[in-house]
Protein backbone atom coordinates (compact mmCIF):
# COMPACT_ATOMS: atom_id res chain seq x y z
CA UNK A 1 0.00 0.00 0.00
CA UNK A 2 1.23 3.62 -0.66
CA UNK A 3 0.77 5.55 2.42
CA UNK A 4 1.07 9.14 2.99
CA UNK A 5 2.48 11.14 6.24
CA UNK A 6 1.57 14.53 5.79
CA UNK A 7 3.63 17.92 7.75
CA UNK A 8 0.63 18.83 10.03
CA UNK A 9 -0.85 22.26 8.98
CA UNK A 10 -2.90 22.70 12.76
CA UNK A 11 -1.96 25.65 14.62
CA UNK A 12 0.77 25.15 16.38
CA UNK A 13 0.41 21.95 15.53
CA UNK A 14 3.93 19.96 16.06
CA UNK A 15 3.20 16.27 15.82
CA UNK A 16 3.67 14.13 13.17
CA UNK A 17 1.50 10.75 12.12
CA UNK A 18 4.42 8.25 12.56
CA UNK A 19 8.01 8.38 13.79
CA UNK A 20 10.97 7.12 11.22
CA UNK A 21 10.77 4.05 13.35
CA UNK A 22 6.88 3.20 12.79
CA UNK A 23 8.47 4.39 8.84
CA UNK A 24 10.84 0.92 9.07
CA UNK A 25 8.47 -1.18 10.05
CA UNK A 26 5.97 -0.23 7.10
CA UNK A 27 8.63 -0.34 4.42
CA UNK A 28 9.75 -3.30 5.86
CA UNK A 29 6.41 -4.71 5.23
CA UNK A 30 6.92 -4.18 1.77
CA UNK A 31 5.14 -1.03 1.88
CA UNK A 32 6.21 2.32 0.24
CA UNK A 33 5.85 5.18 2.76
CA UNK A 34 5.64 9.37 1.48
CA UNK A 35 6.66 11.15 3.67
CA UNK A 36 6.19 15.20 2.87
CA UNK A 37 10.04 16.97 3.70
CA UNK A 38 9.97 18.93 7.31
CA UNK A 39 6.69 16.57 8.43
CA UNK A 40 8.65 15.56 11.65
CA UNK A 41 10.64 18.66 12.66
CA UNK A 42 8.29 19.93 15.16
CA UNK A 43 8.89 16.36 16.90
CA UNK A 44 12.24 16.79 16.59
CA UNK A 45 12.92 13.92 13.79
CA UNK A 46 14.17 14.65 10.75
CA UNK A 47 14.39 14.19 7.18
CA UNK A 48 17.24 12.35 6.75
CA UNK A 49 15.54 9.81 9.83
CA UNK A 50 12.98 8.84 7.45
CA UNK A 51 14.80 8.53 4.79
CA UNK A 52 17.05 6.38 6.70
CA UNK A 53 14.16 4.43 7.31
CA UNK A 54 13.20 3.84 3.78
CA UNK A 55 10.93 6.85 3.34
CA UNK A 56 10.23 8.33 0.13
CA UNK A 57 10.69 12.35 0.61
CA UNK A 58 7.91 14.64 -1.27
CA UNK A 59 7.82 18.67 -1.32
CA UNK A 60 3.85 18.92 -0.90
CA UNK A 61 1.21 17.70 1.24
CA UNK A 62 -1.02 17.95 -2.58
CA UNK A 63 2.23 15.30 -3.80
CA UNK A 64 1.38 13.14 -0.62
CA UNK A 65 -2.14 13.11 -0.77
CA UNK A 66 -2.33 12.19 -4.37
CA UNK A 67 0.25 9.29 -4.06
CA UNK A 68 -1.50 8.09 -1.27
CA UNK A 69 -4.13 4.94 -0.69
CA UNK A 70 -3.97 5.87 3.07
CA UNK A 71 -2.75 8.67 5.01
CA UNK A 72 -2.00 8.59 8.63
CA UNK A 73 -2.36 12.19 10.06
CA UNK A 74 -2.92 13.35 13.99
CA UNK A 75 -5.58 15.84 14.14
CA UNK A 76 -8.95 16.54 11.40
CA UNK A 77 -8.22 17.67 7.91
CA UNK A 78 -8.46 21.48 8.02
CA UNK A 79 -10.58 23.63 5.42
CA UNK A 80 -6.94 24.16 3.28
CA UNK A 81 -6.83 19.97 3.45
CA UNK A 82 -10.01 19.63 1.84
CA UNK A 83 -9.28 19.51 -2.02
CA UNK A 84 -6.92 17.15 -1.10
CA UNK A 85 -9.41 14.86 -0.46
CA UNK A 86 -10.14 11.94 -3.16
CA UNK A 87 -12.46 9.12 -3.32
CA UNK A 88 -11.05 5.78 -1.79
CA UNK A 89 -8.39 7.91 0.43
CA UNK A 90 -8.63 5.76 3.49
CA UNK A 91 -7.83 8.96 6.24
CA UNK A 92 -6.60 7.19 9.33
CA UNK A 93 -6.55 10.52 12.35
CA UNK A 94 -8.05 11.72 15.05
CA UNK A 95 -11.22 13.44 13.24
CA UNK A 96 -13.73 14.42 16.10
CA UNK A 97 -16.76 14.58 13.74
CA UNK A 98 -19.15 15.32 15.69
CA UNK A 99 -18.87 19.09 16.23
CA UNK A 100 -17.70 19.10 12.82
CA UNK A 101 -20.24 18.75 10.07
CA UNK A 102 -18.23 20.58 7.24
CA UNK A 103 -15.72 18.17 7.53
CA UNK A 104 -18.27 15.71 7.76
CA UNK A 105 -19.98 16.69 4.50
CA UNK A 106 -17.06 16.62 2.26
CA UNK A 107 -15.99 13.52 3.72
CA UNK A 108 -19.07 12.15 2.45
CA UNK A 109 -19.11 14.32 -0.53
CA UNK A 110 -15.44 13.20 -1.92
CA UNK A 111 -16.03 9.41 -0.56
CA UNK A 112 -13.56 9.14 2.08
CA UNK A 113 -13.15 6.16 4.37
CA UNK A 114 -12.35 8.27 7.80
CA UNK A 115 -10.85 6.36 10.30
CA UNK A 116 -10.78 7.77 13.88
CA UNK A 117 -8.43 6.76 16.13
CA UNK A 118 -11.09 8.11 19.10
CA UNK A 119 -13.38 5.92 18.55
CA UNK A 120 -11.67 2.58 18.34
CA UNK A 121 -11.94 0.25 20.97
CA UNK A 122 -10.27 -3.08 22.18
CA UNK A 123 -11.71 -6.34 23.85
CA UNK A 124 -11.56 -4.62 27.37
CA UNK A 125 -14.06 -1.41 25.80
CA UNK A 126 -10.97 0.76 26.23
CA UNK A 127 -10.31 3.30 23.65
CA UNK A 128 -6.66 2.79 23.19
CA UNK A 129 -5.94 4.80 20.75
CA UNK A 130 -7.00 8.05 22.66
CA UNK A 131 -5.97 6.88 25.98
CA UNK A 132 -2.50 8.06 25.34
CA UNK A 133 -3.17 11.64 24.36
CA UNK A 134 -5.68 11.64 27.04
CA UNK A 135 -3.45 10.73 29.65
CA UNK A 136 -0.79 14.06 28.30
CA UNK A 137 -3.92 16.51 28.17
CA UNK A 138 -4.55 15.51 31.77
CA UNK A 139 -2.01 16.18 32.82
CA UNK A 140 -1.35 19.49 31.27
CA UNK A 141 -4.67 20.68 31.72
CA UNK A 142 -3.49 20.98 35.21
CA UNK A 143 -0.19 22.64 34.57
CA UNK A 144 -2.15 25.39 32.04
CA UNK A 145 -4.19 26.21 34.44
CA UNK A 146 -1.56 26.72 36.84
CA UNK A 147 -0.15 28.86 34.88
CA UNK A 148 -3.15 31.16 33.92
CA UNK A 149 -4.16 31.43 37.66
CA UNK A 150 -1.71 34.01 37.79
CA UNK A 151 -2.43 37.39 38.00
CA UNK A 152 -0.26 38.49 34.89
CA UNK A 153 -2.07 35.88 32.69
CA UNK A 154 -5.47 37.32 34.35
CA UNK A 155 -6.17 34.98 36.95
CA UNK A 156 -7.02 34.92 40.51
CA UNK A 157 -3.61 34.69 41.53
CA UNK A 158 -3.42 32.11 43.54
CA UNK A 159 -0.97 28.72 44.09
CA UNK A 160 -2.59 25.76 43.50
CA UNK A 161 -0.79 24.03 46.16
CA UNK A 162 -0.88 27.21 48.79
CA UNK A 163 2.03 27.38 51.70
CA UNK A 164 2.13 26.88 55.00
CA UNK A 165 -0.98 29.09 56.28
CA UNK A 166 -1.84 29.45 53.32
CA UNK A 167 -5.21 26.48 52.06
CA UNK A 168 -4.36 24.95 49.05
CA UNK A 169 -6.59 25.48 46.18
CA UNK A 170 -9.45 23.31 44.95
CA UNK A 171 -9.54 21.70 41.31
CA UNK A 172 -12.06 20.42 40.66
CA UNK A 173 -12.33 17.50 37.65
CA UNK A 174 -15.57 16.43 35.82
CA UNK A 175 -15.32 13.11 34.33
CA UNK A 176 -13.31 10.26 36.24
CA UNK A 177 -11.86 8.41 32.73
CA UNK A 178 -8.22 8.94 31.85
CA UNK A 179 -8.22 12.76 31.66
CA UNK A 180 -9.66 12.91 34.99
CA UNK A 181 -7.01 10.64 37.02
CA UNK A 182 -4.19 12.40 35.22
CA UNK A 183 -5.33 15.91 35.62
CA UNK A 184 -5.81 14.43 39.64
CA UNK A 185 -2.24 12.96 39.61
CA UNK A 186 -0.73 16.37 38.67
CA UNK A 187 -2.92 18.51 40.81
CA UNK A 188 -2.28 16.46 43.80
CA UNK A 189 1.58 16.50 43.05
CA UNK A 190 1.73 20.09 42.70
CA UNK A 191 -0.20 20.04 46.71
CA UNK A 192 -4.04 20.89 45.38
CA UNK A 193 -7.06 19.81 47.36
CA UNK A 194 -8.99 18.06 44.36
CA UNK A 195 -12.38 16.27 44.02
CA UNK A 196 -13.59 14.00 41.17
CA UNK A 197 -17.21 14.07 39.91
CA UNK A 198 -18.69 11.02 38.03
CA UNK A 199 -21.80 9.72 36.62
CA UNK A 200 -20.47 6.04 37.88
CA UNK A 201 -20.35 5.06 41.37
CA UNK A 202 -17.91 2.05 40.46
CA UNK A 203 -15.42 4.49 38.95
CA UNK A 204 -16.04 6.66 42.14
CA UNK A 205 -14.97 3.28 44.35
CA UNK A 206 -12.06 3.21 41.56
CA UNK A 207 -10.84 6.57 42.29
CA UNK A 208 -11.01 6.24 45.75
CA UNK A 209 -8.96 3.13 45.85
CA UNK A 210 -6.39 4.55 43.26
CA UNK A 211 -6.08 7.39 45.24
CA UNK A 212 -5.55 6.24 48.64
CA UNK A 213 -8.79 8.34 49.56
CA UNK A 214 -6.66 11.66 49.59
CA UNK A 215 -9.31 13.20 46.44
CA UNK A 216 -12.44 13.62 46.94
CA UNK A 217 -15.11 11.98 45.03
CA UNK A 218 -18.69 12.68 44.64
CA UNK A 219 -21.33 11.57 42.50
CA UNK A 220 -22.27 13.82 39.53
CA UNK A 221 -25.18 15.66 38.77
CA UNK A 222 -26.48 19.14 38.28
CA UNK A 223 -26.31 19.96 41.97
CA UNK A 224 -22.89 18.27 43.11
CA UNK A 225 -21.40 20.17 39.68
CA UNK A 226 -22.70 23.98 40.52
CA UNK A 227 -21.12 23.35 44.26
CA UNK A 228 -17.89 21.95 43.31
CA UNK A 229 -17.41 24.61 40.28
CA UNK A 230 -18.39 27.46 43.02
CA UNK A 231 -15.80 26.49 45.62
CA UNK A 232 -12.82 25.78 42.79
CA UNK A 233 -10.12 28.04 41.61
CA UNK A 234 -9.66 25.18 38.39
CA UNK A 235 -12.05 23.44 36.66
CA UNK A 236 -11.21 20.29 34.35
CA UNK A 237 -13.72 19.50 31.91
CA UNK A 238 -12.78 15.65 31.36
CA UNK A 239 -16.25 14.28 29.99
CA UNK A 240 -15.98 12.22 27.03
CA UNK A 241 -19.26 10.46 24.99
CA UNK A 242 -17.33 8.13 22.75
CA UNK A 243 -17.73 10.00 19.01
CA UNK A 244 -20.58 12.04 20.23
CA UNK A 245 -21.10 15.33 21.17
CA UNK A 246 -20.02 16.16 24.83
CA UNK A 247 -23.15 17.14 27.56
CA UNK A 248 -23.27 20.59 28.40
CA UNK A 249 -22.64 20.10 32.09
CA UNK A 250 -21.45 23.18 33.62
CA UNK A 251 -23.48 25.92 32.69
CA UNK A 252 -23.34 29.68 32.44
CA UNK A 253 -25.79 30.32 35.08
CA UNK A 254 -22.67 28.09 37.23
CA UNK A 255 -19.91 30.83 35.94
CA UNK A 256 -21.53 33.43 38.32
CA UNK A 257 -20.89 31.51 41.66
CA UNK A 258 -17.39 31.54 40.60
CA UNK A 259 -14.41 33.92 41.79
CA UNK A 260 -13.03 36.70 39.55
CA UNK A 261 -10.30 35.12 38.07
CA UNK A 262 -10.84 30.94 38.42
CA UNK A 263 -9.78 29.00 35.43
CA UNK A 264 -11.48 26.47 33.45
CA UNK A 265 -10.07 23.94 31.03
CA UNK A 266 -11.93 22.38 28.95
CA UNK A 267 -10.65 19.39 28.03
CA UNK A 268 -13.68 17.85 25.83
CA UNK A 269 -13.04 20.81 23.41
CA UNK A 270 -12.73 18.26 20.68
CA UNK A 271 -16.40 16.71 21.16
CA UNK A 272 -17.98 20.49 21.62
CA UNK A 273 -17.10 20.88 25.34
CA UNK A 274 -18.68 20.11 28.33
CA UNK A 275 -18.82 23.80 29.70
CA UNK A 276 -21.60 25.70 27.84
CA UNK A 277 -19.32 28.66 27.44
CA UNK A 278 -16.68 26.78 25.52
CA UNK A 279 -15.66 27.62 22.09
CA UNK A 280 -12.46 26.05 20.44
CA UNK A 281 -9.25 27.91 20.84
CA UNK A 282 -5.79 27.81 19.85
CA UNK A 283 -2.25 27.33 21.04
CA UNK A 284 -1.58 31.20 19.28
CA UNK A 285 -4.78 32.50 21.01
CA UNK A 286 -5.49 29.74 23.83
CA UNK A 287 -7.72 31.77 26.36
CA UNK A 288 -10.69 33.85 26.70
CA UNK A 289 -12.42 35.36 29.42
CA UNK A 290 -16.45 35.19 30.29
CA UNK A 291 -18.30 36.48 33.55
CA UNK A 292 -14.71 37.18 34.80
CA UNK A 293 -13.80 33.03 34.47
CA UNK A 294 -10.88 32.33 31.65
CA UNK A 295 -11.89 29.83 29.21
CA UNK A 296 -8.33 27.33 28.08
CA UNK A 297 -10.22 25.55 25.43
CA UNK A 298 -7.46 24.70 22.74
CA UNK A 299 -8.11 21.99 20.43
CA UNK A 300 -5.19 19.87 20.20
CA UNK A 301 -3.29 20.72 23.99
CA UNK A 302 -0.96 17.76 23.38
CA UNK A 303 0.55 19.24 20.00
CA UNK A 304 2.28 21.62 22.66
CA UNK A 305 4.30 18.70 23.56
CA UNK A 306 5.16 17.07 20.89
CA UNK A 307 8.04 14.80 21.14
CA UNK A 308 6.29 13.00 24.03
CA UNK A 309 3.07 13.22 22.28
CA UNK A 310 4.07 11.67 18.62
CA UNK A 311 5.97 9.02 19.85
CA UNK A 312 3.33 7.61 22.45
CA UNK A 313 1.02 8.58 19.42
CA UNK A 314 3.00 5.80 17.17
CA UNK A 315 3.32 3.70 19.94
CA UNK A 316 -0.70 2.94 19.75
CA UNK A 317 -1.46 3.48 16.14
CA UNK A 318 1.13 1.29 14.69
CA UNK A 319 -0.20 -1.80 15.20
CA UNK A 320 -3.46 -0.97 13.23
CA UNK A 321 -1.68 0.68 10.23
CA UNK A 322 0.24 -2.14 9.53
CA UNK A 323 -2.44 -4.01 9.80
CA UNK A 324 -4.91 -1.93 7.31
CA UNK A 325 -1.90 -1.54 5.24
CA UNK A 326 -1.28 -5.57 5.57
CA UNK A 327 -4.71 -6.82 4.07
CA UNK A 328 -6.94 -3.48 3.12
CA UNK A 329 -9.88 -2.15 5.24
CA UNK A 330 -12.46 -4.29 4.93
CA UNK A 331 -10.14 -7.49 5.65
CA UNK A 332 -8.92 -5.41 8.64
CA UNK A 333 -12.63 -5.12 9.96
CA UNK A 334 -13.16 -8.80 9.26
CA UNK A 335 -10.65 -9.73 11.27
CA UNK A 336 -11.08 -7.44 14.17
CA UNK A 337 -14.49 -6.31 13.96
CA UNK A 338 -13.76 -3.88 16.93
CA UNK A 339 -11.84 -1.50 14.25
CA UNK A 340 -15.52 -0.88 12.73
CA UNK A 341 -15.99 1.55 15.58
CA UNK A 342 -13.42 3.80 13.97
CA UNK A 343 -14.82 3.93 10.55
CA UNK A 344 -16.61 7.09 11.27
CA UNK A 345 -17.81 7.54 7.53
CA UNK A 346 -17.71 5.61 4.20
CA UNK A 347 -18.71 5.31 0.38
CA UNK A 348 -20.27 8.44 1.43
CA UNK A 349 -22.26 7.68 4.50
CA UNK A 350 -22.10 7.95 8.20
CA UNK A 351 -21.56 5.19 9.61
CA UNK A 352 -20.71 5.96 13.06
CA UNK A 353 -24.34 6.27 15.15
CA UNK A 354 -23.04 9.08 17.70
CA UNK A 355 -21.58 11.41 14.68
CA UNK A 356 -25.49 10.63 12.97
CA UNK A 357 -26.69 11.52 15.91
CA UNK A 358 -25.20 14.54 16.90
CA UNK A 359 -25.46 16.21 12.96
CA UNK A 360 -28.95 14.52 12.77
CA UNK A 361 -27.64 12.71 9.43
CA UNK A 362 -28.72 9.12 8.35
CA UNK A 363 -27.22 6.10 9.89
CA UNK A 364 -25.51 3.25 8.02
CA UNK A 365 -24.35 -0.13 9.32
CA UNK A 366 -20.58 -0.58 8.02
CA UNK A 367 -21.47 -4.20 7.96
CA UNK A 368 -24.25 -3.83 5.03
CA UNK A 369 -21.87 -1.80 3.36
CA UNK A 370 -18.76 -4.03 3.17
Amino acid sequence: MNIGLPKEVKDNEYRVGLVPAGVHALVGDGHTVWVQKSAGEGSGFQDAEYIAAGAKMLETPDQVFERSEMVVKVKEPIEEEYPRLHEGLIVFSYLHLAPLPDLTQVLIDRKVAGVAYETIRDKSGNIPLLTPMSEIAGRMSVLVGAYYLQKPRGGRGVLLGGVPGVRPSLVSIIGGGTVGINAAKMAMGLGAQVRILDIDLDRLRHLDDLFFGKVETELSNAYTIAEAVAQAELVVGGVLVIGANAPKLVTRKMLASMHAGAVIVDVAVDQGGCVETTRPTSHSDPVYTVDGVLHYCVTNMPGAMPRTSTIALTNATLPYVRKIAGVGLKRAISDNPLLKDGVNVYGGQVTFPGVATSQNRPYVDLLEML
